[in-house]
């Protein structure tokens, strides 16, 4: 059998279930008009099993329908039931953990905040590192912030790509070097245009060949 190649986001939105859904849903569904570069993660701690799950096949449809990819955060079990890819949150499950009971063109990602995390993501196709600004959707995180440079020294670590999380705008954005993309919950769900605010953030960084190859 021939190998085949996956194209990984520079943009992964982050779900906010605090919006009513069907702003929710408005906001993903014009975002991901900017492009197949933009995916979607599904993250929902506080919802039950069973009304995750739901969110996850609305979710599904939504991408589905626009030709996007859609991550779901920390549930194997979800993500095999409706087609999506993974996301690991840190202190779980690694990469190597997983990757068996995958498919072999579905993608895992990451949570990284330290070193530790960062050597400790192999097998990884893509890494979520934060936080490198103060989350605008969490405003009582009290982390210390990476900042930049702090987000390049962590980069330089992974032996994937990294995109950057946390208070990520499109102003901040141009200030991340070493990012292959970013994530973000606020800057996109909350713009007043998302599709407008997709753009920019991918505009701001370099397009690049990011092909992960089974």
């Amino acid at each position: 059998m021939g190998s085949s190649t996956t194209s990984l986001p520079r943009l992964v939105v982050i779900t906010d279930w605090r919006l009513p859904p069907g702003r929710l849903l408005g906001a993903l569904a014009r975002a991901l008009q900017a492009g197949p570069e933009v995916a979607v993660q599904h993250r929902h701690p506080e919802a039950t099993g069973r009304r995750f799950l739901e969110e996850a096949r609305q979710l599904a449809a939504l991408c589905a329908e626009h030709g996007n990819p859609l991550f779901v955060n920390g549930r194997l079990d979800v993500a095999l039931l409706v087609g999506a890819h993974l996301h690991l949150p840190a202190h779980g499950p690694t990469p190597r953990d997983v990757r068996p009971h995958l498919p072999p063109e579905r993608l895992v990602s990451v949570a990284v905040h330290d070193v530790g995390e960062a050597r400790a993501a192999s097998g990884a196709d893509l890494a979520l590192v934060s936080p490198v600004f103060a989350p605008g959707s969490k405003p009582g995180d009290t982390r210390a912030t990476l900042g930049p440079e702090g987000f390049q020294a962590l980069a330089a670590v992974l032996p994937c790509p990294a995109l950057a999380l946390g208070g990520i705008t499109p102003e901040r954005a141009g200030a991340v070097r070493g990012a292959a993309g970013f994530a973000v919950i606020s800057a996109v769900l909350e713009a007043e245009d998302p599709a407008e605010a997709a753009r920019t953030l991918l505009a701001a960084c370099p397009a690049r060949a990011m092909l992960r190859v089974p």
